[in-house]
């Protein structure tokens, strides 16, 4: 089975660079570890590098706080560049598999997991949209960080509203953090009504914002006369000295690096006494390669103390340009100044705007990427042997090997091992050796016997079970009613028919199953749907239908979902009458009383079942209606027909169809069957067969 219950994930997502976006994240983890939660943090996909990056900053350095500071065992993320060559590829699904795979990897029994998203930076016009894309397949709450730095209040609440709207609207977004926003402007902020709830405002500090002196040093190439306090120094606001003295000390702060042409002994004077009489200026740097008078010097030599004297062989105006310009973004190594903006950033957090508490339950949708990790995830726990008639079909072989590779499960090919050896080279598969190839005639008599047992009441002669077991799907499903393979994969090239009749002949159904129905993983956008029955029964009574949709809530729950139910009509409620209507009507309540504990409705339009404002119109008091995510359509043809155009129209990925109802797992493949979707159908043979163990 697939576990459904998860921590609570919220994921910030940066709008710029304006704010280190690992002090919010890891101040949003230290105010939730301080109401008592078991927290977690991962960053699943590094940052870009910018042109101030070292050699060992490559996009991970958040990663590399929330190691030091917290001791998080975080994994490394994946390199931006290798994400967005995936994306570029048309690889997005595997890449947002990985990126499940990280957060799920986390381990613990986490009540919430705090996920950072990417920043954003030129040149990298894809991060926006891989944003929304983790934060859906994750199942997570966005909590959106934007910059208040120009202090327009109407300027920031529209911003607000465009990320809210990008990154799913109101419902979705769990909340806004506002960095950096001047004093003055966070009265009206507060007053003003935003796109969502406002968790947090940053105010503008430039002693947060400081970096330290001799990393702007170290990255200008300046040089040292005379280093004072350089490792501690940090450069809040910078002073380009033009005038005379007097209209210098006015402008004096603490933290203030004073720039001025080294010849100007004037301005180096002032600067000099101003620090030696207790001012705590950063710095004095130097231009144009010039040098105070010898003598000055000598004079004030005994008193720079503390006080760096720079020097650089730049134009006064070229340095004032590149301070301007100067990454004040964390350096890798600055653990002190992270340290100060993680405080800021938890203490100004707002916990009752989030309703953050340890009784929430956790969000229980299931996106796409979560469904398929957690589906590769349960097939390598169950460990089963699957027997693949189609040996020799170059998609068969392809899927066989990746699942060995990915210890998905221990295929079973029957073939001719030259033929499918031959196959499988000219195709350019490599089959590992957990691919097991079974020559089909060195073991059919095997299945002779236990074949005429099985179907001595239709007087099933040796020499017809013989000539039957010619037919690779009837030999593969002989081996799993003998308990040789554990479940059986077919349909690549054979019919849907050639693929059930001879489950139903030599399988029959589970114990309490009266019928075998189908079910299609239907992988929207957002959430996984089950769709059922589309493949198999073309026009069931009441009581199969109420059967049906017993069988696919019992699925649904299998498979990691919270079944709610819709039984399928062309009408909701009461609104309709006639025969189709009826029989639906009956089998909603039918399966109602047979299974109480099963969350179902019907007779309900797709629209009332699929869409919530429909839902609440049409039927208001349903407990389904809007946010089914178990489909059960009146017949064949209705279902058939609507689980094409959905995954044609609205190009997603289904699977299936998978059996339901048999004592033993036989699953089919659409003949258009990609190799990924072969791979998928295996994985939930396997569970399914673990869970009849």
């Amino acid at each position: 089975m697939i576990p459904s219950d998860r921590p609570r994930m919220l994921f910030v997502a940066p709008t710029s660079a304006d704010f280190e976006i690992a002090a919010v994240t890891l101040g949003l983890v230290d105010a939730l570890r301080s109401i008592g939660l078991d927290v977690g943090w991962v960053k699943p996909v590094g940052d870009p590098v910018g042109p101030s990056d070292g050699p060992g900053d490559d996009g991970t350095r958040s990663v590399s706080f929330a190691r030091r500071l917290f001791g998080f065992a975080a994994p490394d993320p994946i390199p931006l560049a290798r994400a967005e060559e995936m994306i570029r590829t048309g690889r997005s699904d595997a890449l947002l598999e990985e990126v499940v795979g990280l957060v799920e990897g986390l381990g613990g029994a986490h009540d919430v997991v705090v996920v950072e998203g990417t920043v954003p930076g030129d040149g990298h016009a894809l991060v926006a949209d891989l944003e929304l894309a983790m934060a859906r397949s994750l199942s997570a709450e966005p909590i959106a960080v934007v910059s208040g730095r120009c202090g327009r209040v109407e300027a920031i609440a529209d911003t607000v509203a465009d990320t809210v709207h990008r990154l799913g609207g109101p419902g979705v977004v769990a909340g806004v953090v506002v960095t950096r926003l001047p004093d003055r402007a966070i009265l009206k902020l507060r007053e003003t009504t935003l796109a969502a709830p406002l968790l947090a405002v940053l105010a503008e500090d430039s002693g947060l914002a400081a970096p330290r002196l001799a990393d702007v040093v170290a990255d200008l190439g300046f040089a040292a006369i005379h280093p004072g306090a350089l490792a501690s120094a940090r450069m809040q606001d910078v002073v380009v000295a033009a005038r005379s003295p007097e209209h210098l000390v006015g402008l004096l702060r603490p933290g203030t690096l004073v720039v001025t042409p080294g010849d100007r002994n004037d301005v180096v004077t002032a600067t000099v006494l101003a620090h030696a009489s207790g001012m705590p200026i950063a710095g004095l740097l130097l231009t144009c390669g010039a040098r105070p008078d010898d003598a000055l010097v000598a004079f004030l030599r005994p008193r720079w103390g503390t006080l760096p004297v720079l020097t650089t062989d730049l134009q006064t105006f070229d340095v004032a340009a590149r301070l301007a310009a100067f990454d004040r973004s964390v350096r890798g190594e600055d653990v002190a100044r992270m340290e100060r903006l993680i405080a800021h950033a938890g203490e100004n957090l707002d916990l009752r705007a989030l309703a953050v508490d340890r009784d929430r339950p956790s969000r229980r949708t299931l996106p796409p990427p979560m469904f398929r990790h957690q589906l590769i995830l349960a097939a390598r726990a169950a460990d089963r042997r699957i027997v693949l008639p189609e040996g020799d079909e170059p998609r068969t072989l392809a899927a066989a090997a990746d699942c060995a590779r990915r210890g998905i499960a221990r295929c079973v090919l029957l073939g001719d091992p030259t033929t499918v050896r031959d196959v499988a080279a000219r195709h350019g598969v490599d089959l590992p050796e957990g691919v097991e190839i079974v020559d089909p005639a060195t073991i059919r008599e095997t299945y002779v016997a236990p074949m005429v047992a099985l179907r001595r009441s239709k007087g099933l002669t040796p020499e017809q079970a013989l000539a039957q077991l010619e037919d690779t799907v009837v030999l593969g499903t002989m081996m799993l009613a003998e308990g040789h393979v554990d479940g059986l994969v077919s349909g690549a090239v054979h019919t849907t028919a050639s693929t059930v009749r001879p489950a139903l002949q030599l399988i029959k159904t589970a114990p309490g199953n009266s019928l075998v129905s189908s079910v299609f993983f239907m992988l929207m956008p957002d959430q996984v749907l089950i769709y059922g029955d589309c493949a198999v029964n073309p026009d069931p009574t009441v009581e199969e239908l109420a059967e049906i949709a017993a069988q696919c809530g019992d699925t649904a729950t299998a498979f990691g979902l919270e079944p709610r139910v819709a039984m399928i009509s062309y009408s909701t409620g009461a609104s309709g009458s006639g025969e189709d209507v009826e029989k639906v009507r009956e089998a909603s309540r039918l399966v109602r009383e047979l299974r109480p504990e099963l969350l179902v409705d019907g007779p309900m339009q797709y629209d009332a079942a699929a869409v919530a404002s429909v839902g609440r119109q049409k039927a208001p008091e349903s407990p389904v209606a809007g946010r089914a995510n178990v489909f059960v359509f009146p017949d064949l043809n209705t279902g058939n027909t609507t689980y094409k155009a959905v995954q044609r129209s609205a190009d997603v990925v289904s699977i299936g169809p998978m059996l339901q109802g048999l004592a033993k797992p036989v699953n089919d493949l659409s003949r258009g069957a990609l190799v990924d979707d072969i791979v998928y159908t295996i994985a939930v043979t396997a569970i399914q067969a673990a869970r009849r163990a």
